[in-house]
């Protein structure tokens, strides 16, 4: 049983066997697992290996929450996003938000909170998604990587709420960044 697992979900627990890589990427690693079920049977797992990321919620001296509008390849359409990044190899996740808020949009922040974790997909990914506040944010350039297309907007909470419920925020890491930031008493 592995040590992230509680003794009362011994009878859940899936024993892996076997793995095999079967395509490694620049950004995602695909393996095939053969494990043994609770019932003793084996089975095959297919899964993507992320080196995880963070997502920043920024908060503008008006109260209102800065955003970005991006393309999405994979499903062809703009999306509306918090700022977020993948992670280098080592690299503190507090250092690659502040990164990532400079990068993508300019802005600097004086007070920075970390929030929590969030696991976007585990059906498929071991993708981490490190949760941060950024507050009192100073404008700058943004310093976009080559390839990189961002638009920068700003919303407040009614209209991200709004967004979530007429279906245009579907983003997973937006969507429970915006229940962060409710809770935080974020307007």
């Amino acid at each position: 049983m592995s040590e992230n697992q509680p003794p009362q979900d011994s009878h859940l627990y899936e024993e892996p066997l076997s793995s095999q890589r079967v395509f490694d990427g620049n950004l995602l690693h695909v393996n095939r697992d053969t494990i043994r079920l609770p019932d003793g049977s084996e089975a095959t797992r297919e899964y993507i290996l992320h080196p995880g990321a963070v997502m920043v919620i920024p908060q503008l001296p008006d109260g209102r929450l800065l955003l970005e509008r991006q393309y999405r390849y994979p499903l062809h359409r703009v999306f509306i996003e918090f700022p977020a990044g993948k992670l280098e190899a080592g690299e503190d996740p507090l250092e690659c938000a502040q990164r990532e808020l400079l990068e993508e949009t300019g802005y600097t922040a004086q007070h920075w909170e970390y929030l929590g974790v969030l696991h976007p997909i585990i059906s498929y990914t071991d993708e981490e998604i490190k949760l941060f506040l950024a507050k009192d944010l100073s404008a700058g350039e943004a310093k976009l990587d080559a390839g990189e297309f961002v638009e920068c907007i700003s919303m407040s909470m009614d209209e991200l709420v709004t967004g979530v419920m007429d279906g245009s925020i579907t983003d997973a890491k937006t969507v429970s960044g915006i229940f962060w930031a409710q809770q935080k008493g974020l307007k």
